[in-house]
């Protein structure tokens, strides 16, 4: 018999909501928070969406998080814009600084958005797809706490460090998104994998000596595995020279715990830009992405980026979305 139990979006829509609240979150600062939950979800990343969510709630019971303060806007020129999350939620700080951005940048061309004291931003294409179907092409990044060693060391001293990128297309729509993690898989992957008690490939993960293992508590306790080598390793150092430097948010390795129930936040930083396309481009944005995107799709085999997160969105509507029956009585108990 299934260990899962299948929601209807709105169902799921009003668990998130129904236990964001429950756990201490203000109604204001929970409605942004709970589409990009469901929105993660729909898109059939799980682990990434009902898993994280108990982790907001017993961390706004622990005092990790504080759900209701009003993160404070500073604009620092027309285009530029700090945002303190004052130690609560990354996405009522990541929604009040857009009202700033998204202007800013359909008037300038251009805009920049820096948030501190923060949290988990979670999904960052749900960020950068905001934008993207507000019209603009949009960049977004965050640090988060030290999982992967330098080349040839042993001792993290970044995170997965995810990026995204989301290019618009007309009628608010989304032309593509890209959203990765600077590592060859995601921490969630890893932990998962130890609670299942399952073994990974080689090649994701280091030990504690920096030898390749494909057991994922050896992989937590040691390093993860940059994408693509050194590479990868030198975009996660640019996100965190972005999301802590540029934002005067803590490095990866002053930053809490984004587990524990300690009660010390976390303090990271994001840090968004949106462009105005067509005023950059002299009006033929949409017509080169058009010939760009057909170049992809044209051919046997391909596929555009986030088009499986948008299949699973059209399959997840019809057939509902599975949460594991534990968990589901966990994050109810919350509401």
């Amino acid at each position: 018999m299934s260990s899962n139990l299948f929601l209807t979006p709105e169902d799921a829509r009003k668990l998130i909501h129904d236990a964001l609240l429950g756990a201490g979150t203000s109604p204001e600062s929970a409605e942004y928070f709970t589409e990009a939950i469901l929105d993660t979800e729909l898109s059939g990343l799980e682990g990434h969406g009902f898993y994280w969510l108990q982790y907001y709630c017993s961390h706004l019971l622990s005092g990790k998080v504080d759900g209701k303060v009003i993160p404070k806007i500073d604009a620092v020129s027309k285009t530029c814009f700090r945002v303190d999350a004052l130690h609560g939620f990354a996405h009522p700080a990541i929604e009040a600084g857009f009202r700033h951005l998204i202007p800013a940048a359909r008037e300038h061309g251009i805009s920049v958005m820096t948030v501190y004291n923060s949290y988990n931003a979670a999904t960052l294409g749900f960020h950068t797809g905001y934008l993207a179907r507000a019209g603009l092409l949009a960049f977004g990044a965050t640090n988060v706490a030290p999982v992967v060693a330098p080349p040839g060391g042993n001792i993290p001293v970044i995170g997965t460090n995810p990026i995204s990128f989301a290019v618009p297309a007309p009628e608010g729509e989304v032309a593509f998104l890209v959203d990765q993690s600077t590592t060859e898989v995601s921490w969630t992957t890893l932990k998962r994998a130890v609670e299942q008690g399952e073994s990974i490939p080689f090649g994701w993960a280091l030990d504690a000596e920096g030898k390749p293992t494909n057991d994922p508590e050896q992989g937590l306790t040691g390093s993860m595995v940059p994408a693509g080598g050194v590479k990868g390793f030198n975009i996660g150092l640019l996100v965190e020279v972005l999301c802590s430097a540029l934002t005067g948010a803590k490095l990866g390795t002053q930053q809490g715990s984004f587990i524990e129930e300690d009660g010390q936040p976390i303090d990271n930083g994001q840090f968004f830009l949106a462009i105005e396309p067509q005023m950059q481009s002299g009006g033929t944005f949409d017509e080169t992405i058009s010939e760009l995107v057909a170049s992809i799709t044209e051919q046997d085999g391909t596929r555009l980026p986030n088009a499986r997160r948008q299949e699973n969105r059209q399959r997840l509507m019809r057939e509902g979305i599975p949460i594991e029956k534990e968990l589901f009585e966990t994050l109810r108990a919350f509401a």
